[in-house]
């Protein structure tokens, strides 16, 4: 297997990085759904939720668009 650049080795770390915060984003955002629900947690408390998830996808998009973009320019 070859070595790649270091700015290929770069991006790949950056593309682990997003897909392991999109799992983990995911798994506990829906665990922490089924908890509120069963222990009867207030909407505002579960919206607060909704709102972490949303910023952590919102990230993982914009770091996917700038690995992408970079990869245009190769």
């Amino acid at each position: 297997m070859t070595g790649g650049s270091d700015q290929d080795r770069e991006l790949a770390r950056q593309v682990r990085l997003v897909a392991i915060v999109l799992v983990t984003t995911m798994v506990v955002w829906m665990g922490l759904q089924w908890l509120g629900g069963q222990m009867g947690w207030e909407a505002r408390y579960v919206f607060l939720f909704d709102l972490a998830a949303l910023a952590a996808f919102v990230w993982s998009l914009v770091v996917t668009y700038r690995i992408w973009r970079r990869r245009q320019e190769k």
